[in-house]
C-alpha cells in the first residue's frame, strides 16, 4: 500500500461529511435490480434462470484461476476499495477491510446510501486479514482486487471460500478500475451489469475530454507532501489514471522515476520529478501550507507559474474519491475536480 496515501488517509479519520449522492446510489441500485433499501427484489423466473445460467464461471487472477460454481450469496471484500464495485452491482458485502480507520460504510458520500443499516464485519486493516473473523462469516466468495494479498494469504483463504485475487498481469494496486470492475462482475455472475456501469463512467470521462480538448497531451504529476518530504504516484495509480482519462498524460521523465513501483519518495531536492503542466498535490490544509513555505518548492517553475493544484483528502472528500477511483466514487470526483482544474490556467 502506498506509504504517502497511508499517512494522509490516517489523518482524515473522523471528520467526513455525511453527504449523500442519491443519483449515483439510485443508478447503481437500478442497474442491479435492487430496491431502494438495498435488499434484492424478487425476480421473475426467467431472470432467475438467466442468473443461474451465468454459472459456473472461471476467473483468472494473480495466483491462478478460481472456478465459481454458483451465484455467491455471502461476499467478503479484502481489496481496499473492492466494496464499491460489489455494492454497485447490488450485493452488500458481509465483511470488508478497514482503510486507515475509515470504516468502509456510512462515511463516504458515494456509498452511504447503498450500505443502509447493514454495515459489514470489519475483518482486517489494509493487507492484514483476520482469518478467524473471515471464517466465522462463512463466505462463499472472497474478493481481493485493489490489494497486496500475498500467496500464503491466498492459500489460507482458499481453504475458507473461493478467492479471486488481484488481476493477473498488473502490479499490486495498479490495475485499472475497469479491469477490477470486470473481474468482480464476472465473479458475481453480473458481466452485463458491470459492462453497463463501466460504459456509464466511460461516457462521463468522454464528456470531460470533449469539453476540454486543450487538456489532451498535457502532462500531469500527482503526489502528496508529508513531513517535509514528498511522494509521487505511479502513472498506473488510480489517482493518476483518473486524470489521464480526462486527456492528460505523464512525461517520460516521470514514468522513468517511478518505474514499476506504485510510489516514489522524494526529497525537496528531487522536486524536478513533479514538474508537469499540472502538478496535483493531495493532502490537508496544513500540508499545503507546509509545501508553499518550502524554500526549494518556492523556486520550482510549476509553483512560480501557478501550475500546481492542491486537493484535500476530505471536506470535500476529493482525495479519498481519487484514491478509490471506482464506479461509485468517480462521478463524485469528476464533479469536484473538473471545476478546480478549469480554474488553473
Amino acid at each position: 500500500m502506498p506509504l504517502g496515501t497511508r499517512t494522509a488517509l490516517t489523518r482524515i479519520a473522523g471528520h467526513i461529511p455525511r453527504v449523500a449522492v442519491a443519483a449515483v446510489a439510485a443508478l447503481a441500485l437500478t442497474a442491479c435490480g435492487s430496491s431502494a433499501n438495498g435488499k434484492a427484489e424478487s425476480k421473475p423466473s426467467g431472470e432467475a434462470d438467466a442468473k443461474s445460467a451465468a454459472f459456473p464461471v472461471t476467473v483468472e487472477h494473480k495466483y491462478g484461476s478460481t472456478k465459481i460454481e454458483a451465484e455467491p450469496k455471502k461476499v467478503v471484500t479484502l481489496g481496499l476499495s473492492d466494496q464499491d464495485a460489489v455494492l454497485a452491482l447490488g450485493v452488500r458485502p458481509v465483511g470488508s477491510v478497514d482503510w486507515f480507520k475509515e470504516k468502509p460504510y456510512g462515511k463516504w458520500p458515494w456509498t452511504k446510501d447503498l450500505w443502509g443499516s447493514k454495515p459489514p464485519q470489519i475483518v482486517g486493516e489494509r493487507d492484514e486479514y483476520n482469518m478467524e473473523k473471515i471464517a466465522a462469516l462463512k463466505p462463499d466468495l472472497i474478493v481481493a482486487q485493489y490489494s497486496g494479498m500475498k500467496k500464503e494469504q491466498y492459500d489460507t483463504l482458499s481453504q475458507i471460500a473461493k478467492v479471486v485475487a488481484q488481476p493477473r498481469g498488473h502490479e499490486d494496486y495498479q490495475a485499472s478500475w475497469q479491469v477490477m470492475t470486470k473481474q468482480i462482475g464476472k465473479a458475481l455472475g453480473k458481466d452485463a451489469e458491470s459492462e453497463k456501469l463501466i460504459a456509464g463512467i466511460d461516457a462521463r470521462f468522454k464528456a470531460v475530454r470533449d469539453k476540454h480538448p486543450e487538456w489532451k497531451g498535457r502532462t500531469v504529476a500527482v503526489g502528496e507532501p508529508y513531513g517535509g518530504k514528498y511522494s509521487a504516484f505511479s502513472p498506473r495509480d488510480p489517482k493518476v489514471m483518473f486524470l489521464t482519462e480526462m486527456g492528460f498524460t505523464t512525461s517520460a521523465a516521470y514514468e522513468k522515476a517511478l518505474g514499476k513501483q506504485n510510489i516514489a519518495e522524494l526529497s525537496s531536492e528531487r522536486l524536478d520529478v513533479m514538474d508537469a503542466d499540472r502538478t496535483v498535490w493531495l493532502g490537508t490544509p496544513e500540508s499545503e501550507k507546509a509545501v508553499k513555505a518550502d524554500p526549494l518548492y518556492k523556486k520550482t517553475k510549476v509553483h512560480q507559474e501557478k501550475r500546481d493544484l492542491f486537493l484535500p483528502y476530505n471536506s470535500p472528500d476529493i482525495g479519498a474519491a481519487l484514491s478509490f477511483n471506482t464506479v461509485l466514487s468517480i462521478p463524485y470526483a469528476i464533479d469536484e475536480v473538473v471545476p478546480r482544474l478549469e480554474a488553473v490556467k
